[in-house]
């Protein structure tokens, strides 16, 4: 959701339609995310519902300022703080406090009610350690590897376009590399209700004073001031404060031309996922006004969603590394994987609902009927859909049924892929891949731009015969056999497009010919133009090169 402009009407509007309107009492989805299993890297994305008083609930708004150094965070801030002035006079009028926490300004505050009122709370009987400094890390995030390289302090800004600023706020007498003064003004501060501080102490003394328990951190920038201040993510989180991010409501300070190289969003998405794993929970502000989440206007990544579920070809960990390096400029992507307790569960399949994508890494998983029926609605939808290797027998069982309570879809590989997946030749038999004659000056194999080098990882599957309507890119062969598809587009009856290869093999994702073959693939699904061979192999070696420095930044 983009940015919006309210009048006094359109306020009232809104309060009145909130699903919030008519009780006191916040009903709230907290997302949170937990290791797959003990020991492992990947991460569930769950949720729980939480009721909360509006009355012992607090938001922060952390360091919406009025200027930013970097004019491109200036611009993000005035789009966002209409949703927020929004979420805050929503939540007011039930019955929360309000604190407004632009840090440094409070000089500009000093004759407010707001101001004083804050000033005039009776400081705590006793507070937690370290209340009143800065916190970089806390005890659950140590060992985490953090996700971005912000050691630059995380510019975006065109070059001509920071320098123009720079001289711009020097001529209105600002200090160009600190030029807040105040809050943004799009932001009503309550002359009656609402409290103004930067502290630590005097915003844990307000907290205890109001019996509050409940926070929500709302502002700017998540990987910088709303975790690290005093009254931040992590100082909350440690008090044992129930505190939530409202990830929707926030920006962040991140390069995109520094390490991982990611689209400045993904950044945000990067940081929304290390403070759910191991500081606090997260909430969208749609909980509280209705309708979407905000969006940035500029923010149009489509949103892939993978479905992971299978034991054999480690895809669990081979496509998170692939996406990191070569979807994230351009995608948001969410993975949901199998449970490990729970054979015949994907964990998080509901995403699938927000989804304009869905790639598939499964093989033989009856699901419950609601979550089959859910992926037949996308399908049927006719949006994008990506498969690799067992995706063509992903929900289908051989010579059983399924169990009670579980349902297959032995059609999806025709009906999703047009293929006819039977079965595979032994692993002995190495195969040999060619580009089919008709499908040479096809896009994608345009970017993929394969060699005779070009040898997959894995036995070759049985494909025969594609349904009309498929467009076969790659063929694969074994001795005194005939030639079988190995890769190939389909449009659906529903007009949707699908990409499936049968290759996948963990040895296939180190071949930079591979991963240019599927992210060529997944850019032509989406209708995005996909970056070439030249381009993919470029970014293996920066990327590389970034993550090995990240690690001596944080050594």
């Amino acid at each position: 959701m983009s940015s919006m402009r309210t009048t006094p009407l359109v306020i009232v509007a809104l309060l009145y339609l909130s699903p919030l309107a008519g009780g006191q009492t916040l009903s709230l989805e907290l997302r949170y995310q937990e290791p797959v299993a003990e020991g492992v890297s990947r991460f569930h994305r769950i949720t729980r519902e939480e009721l909360w008083q509006p009355a012992e609930t607090a938001v922060i708004i952390c360091d919406m300022w009025d200027s930013h150094h970097c004019v491109n965070a200036v611009r993000r801030v005035s789009e966002l703080a209409p949703r927020i002035d929004l979420f805050a006079k929503t939540l007011r009028s039930k019955g929360a406090t309000i604190i407004h926490a632009p840090s440094s300004c409070m000089a500009h505050y000093a004759n407010h009610p707001a101001r004083h009122r804050a000033l005039s709370t009776t400081p705590a009987l006793s507070f937690p350690p370290d209340i009143s400094t800065w916190c970089d890390q806390i005890p659950s995030e140590e060992a985490a590897a953090y996700p971005i390289d912000q050691s630059a302090g995380g510019e975006d800004d065109d070059p001509e376009d920071h320098r123009l600023w720079a001289e711009r706020l020097a001529a209105m007498g600002r200090n160009p590399k600190a030029p807040w003064l105040a809050q943004c003004s799009a932001i009503a501060i309550d002359d009656r209700h609402d409290y103004i501080s930067d502290s630590g102490t005097e915003i844990w003394s307000i907290l205890q004073e109001k019996k509050i328990d409940n926070v929500i951190l709302v502002g700017v920038h998540t990987n910088m001031c709303v975790l690290g201040r005093p009254f931040g993510l992590r100082r909350l989180s440690a008090a044992s404060k129930n505190v939530v991010l409202a990830r929707d409501l926030t920006d962040t300070m991140v390069d995109p031309g520094a390490w991982p190289f990611a689209n400045h969003f993904t950044g945000t998405d990067l940081i929304i996922s290390h403070i759910e794993r191991y500081v606090c929970p997260t909430i969208g502000s749609h909980q509280v006004l209705g309708g979407s989440e905000f969006r940035f206007a500029a923010d149009n990544r489509p949103r892939l969603v993978m479905l992971i579920a299978e034991d054999e070809y480690l895809t669990e960990q081979t496509l998170p590394n692939f996406a990191a390096k070569h979807l994230s400029q351009r995608f948001s992507v969410n993975f949901a994987f199998g449970s490990s307790s729970e054979p015949h569960k994907i964990i998080g399949i509901e995403e699938v609902k927000h989804a304009d994508a869905v790639l598939v890494s499964v093989r033989r998983r009856p699901l419950p009927p609601p979550d089959l029926d859910l992926l037949k609605a996308f399908v049927a939808s006719g949006k994008p859909m990506i498969g690799i290797r067992t995706a063509s027998h992903a929900f289908s069982l051989r010579n059983k049924e399924p169990a009670e309570g579980l349902a297959t879809w032995p059609e999806f590989d025709a009906e999703v892929w047009g293929g006819s997946y039977t079965n595979h030749y032994g692993n002995e038999l190495k195969s040999t891949v060619h580009i089919s004659e008709h499908a040479k000056q096809h896009p994608i194999l345009d970017a993929a731009s394969l060699d005779e080098t070009f040898l997959p990882a894995v036995s070759l599957y049985k494909t025969n015969p594609v349904l009309p309507g498929t467009h076969v890119l790659l063929e694969g062969g074994i001795p005194n056999q005939k030639p079988e598809p190995m890769a190939w587009t389909f449009v659906r009856s529903d007009g949707g497009r699908s990409f499936y290869t049968s290759l996948g093999h963990p040895e296939d994702f180190d071949n930079s010919q591979f991963e240019a073959l599927l992210s060529a693939g997944i850019h032509w699904c989406c209708a995005i133009e996909p970056p070439s061979r030249e381009s993919i192999e470029l970014q293996n070696e920066r990327y590389g090169a970034g993550q090995g420095r990240q690690r001596l930044i944080q050594s």
